[in-house]
């Protein structure tokens, strides 16, 4: 059945990807009906085609495509680039060195540290000794355990990756759902906690999931800048109201027949040496830096490279950790980031804001137009891939609404400008999870063969629904940035 699926897109979707991209590559600029339009930017439109039919239809890994996109930029659209193809007049060119510091962007930084930070505490078993501290407060009842995994869950991926919290709970999970009667509904719930937590958890903090990331990088491009505090104080709240939606919902679908859950996690029985109480002490040092950026000033970026430092100075972090940290979602996010510039560099955002009129355009339906299609996208394509698409297309379109001469400038600035617009852009993709290969969370809890499809696109969709709705007010009215 996998060699049927992979022959269809290899000889299917692959070459139907490639002629709709060649099409748009060959045909004249005034095809598009832009009449300023120049080749280098009609260059920009067939990246930004190609990434995204191979990121939906994922015919190479998705990494694989970004890298792609950075490689044909330089060659398409570069100022090193193919000297047939970029010449003076093709169109404004981009700097080189600026696609290819996409591999190196801050925001890239920000998430090796974040990986960094998950790899030491696995390796010195940091996540298991949090996890029962955190957890004994929630005592053997077992909704109060439901709550418990939960909250955790969603503490974890704030900070964490949400793949390495999903399946650092699945394992501390396995002894509950053992003792628990094998007919017993509260099972599946229980397996549902993981992916709906560590979806939700990471909208919290600007590092808890790629889209947040992506969303901050562009938005500080915009000159719309949001500090790791400013974005915990607004979102943690939405996390918290979500998590306890989620809490009642679980609860609903999948009551608990047992009446008393045991939680068994395994001591922590590593020695308790010099490099133990260092991974501790800078674990819990990054996190307090990360969350007092405005009192210090120190980026949340720079502070990322911190742990890294030192962990790698005091031989903590050697070069068989390095080989853990997940290259691919760097490499994922560096390609959204390389469209963005190539989309800003080429001048192809300008013009589209002076093609299209954003202006006149009703402000709530972008908002929901734009909501709904980054939330269908992220259930069939990783979330960092549709915030990598998206991101830097809704930003053009913000500050083409954000422009004082818009005639719904007023009712943009009311519903929180191009801040909310965004980062309910990032919600979205957080909070698609209907099927299992939707995120890697709901991957994990789908391998225990406990829950169902059928059961995880229910719990997803009225998530989905409430979380949309809720996010919507919750940036544009109740508290927006």
């Amino acid at each position: 059945m996998e060699n049927r699926k992979f022959n269809v897109k290899l000889c299917v979707l692959l070459p139907l990807v490639l002629i709709i991209t060649v099409f748009i590559l060959a045909v004249p600029t005034s095809f598009f009906g832009i009449a300023a339009l120049t080749a280098t930017q009609q260059r920009v439109i067939a990246l930004f085609v190609f990434a995204a039919l191979m990121w939906i239809f994922e015919i190479i890994p998705n990494w694989t495509t970004s890298l792609l996109v950075i490689v044909m930029a330089l060659l398409m659209v570069s100022n090193k680039g193919l000297g047939f193809l970029c010449t003076p007049e093709a169109g404004k060119l981009v700097n080189y060195k600026d696609l290819m510091a996409s591999f190196a962007d801050p925001v890239v930084m920000l998430f090796l540290g974040g990986f960094v930070l998950a790899i030491v505490a696995e390796k010195y078993g940091l996540d298991v000794t949090l996890a029962r501290v955190l957890l004994a407060p929630f005592g053997k009842k077992p909704r109060a355990v439901l709550l418990g995994f939960l909250i955790v869950i969603s503490i974890f991926s704030m900070f964490m990756s949400n793949t390495a919290t999903a399946a650092m709970m699945l394992a501390f999970l396995a002894p509950v759902l053992s003792v628990l009667p094998k007919d017993d509904r509260g099972r599946v719930g229980l397996a549902l906690a993981i992916p709906v937590a560590a979806n939700i958890g990471g909208i919290g903090t600007p590092i808890g999931t790629p889209p947040n990331a992506t969303a901050v990088k562009f938005l500080a491009e915009a000159g719309a800048d949001i500090s790791f505090g400013t974005w915990m104080l607004h979102m943690v709240p939405y996390v918290i109201i979500m998590i306890a939606f989620a809490w009642v919902l679980l609860q609903l679908f999948f009551p608990f027949k047992a009446k008393e859950v045991v939680l068994e996690i395994p001591e922590n029985t590593r020695k308790k040496d010099w490099k133990y109480y260092t991974v501790w002490i800078v674990f819990l040092g990054t996190i307090l830096l990360w969350m007092t950026e405005q009192i210090h000033k120190v980026n949340s970026n720079v502070v990322a490279l911190v742990p890294l430092a030192v962990l790698t100075m005091l031989g903590i972090f050697d070069k068989e950790d390095i080989k853990k940290i997940n290259w691919s979602v760097l490499w994922l996010v560096a390609g959204g980031f390389a469209l963005g510039t190539a989309l800003q560099g080429t001048g192809l955002a300008k013009v589209l804001i002076e093609a299209i009129p954003f202006g006149s355009m009703s402000v709530v339906l972008v908002l929901i137009i734009a909501g709904l299609v980054c939330y269908f996208l992220s259930n069939f394509i990783s979330n960092s891939a549709t915030a990598a698409l998206l991101i830097p297309i809704l930003i053009v379109v913000a500050e083409g609404m954000a422009d004082p001469a818009a005639a719904n400038n007023a009712a943009f600035v009311a519903l929180g400008g191009t801040k909310a617009m965004i980062t309910f852009i990032a919600v979205c993709a957080s909070i698609a999870m209907c099927f299992p290969i939707s995120t890697p969370p709901n991957a994990i809890a789908s391998s225990t063969g406990l829950v169902e499809t059928k059961d995880m696109s229910k719990v997803g969709i009225i998530i989905g629904v409430v979380g949309f709705i809720f996010g919507f007010f919750w940036l544009t009215k109740i508290f927006p940035f």
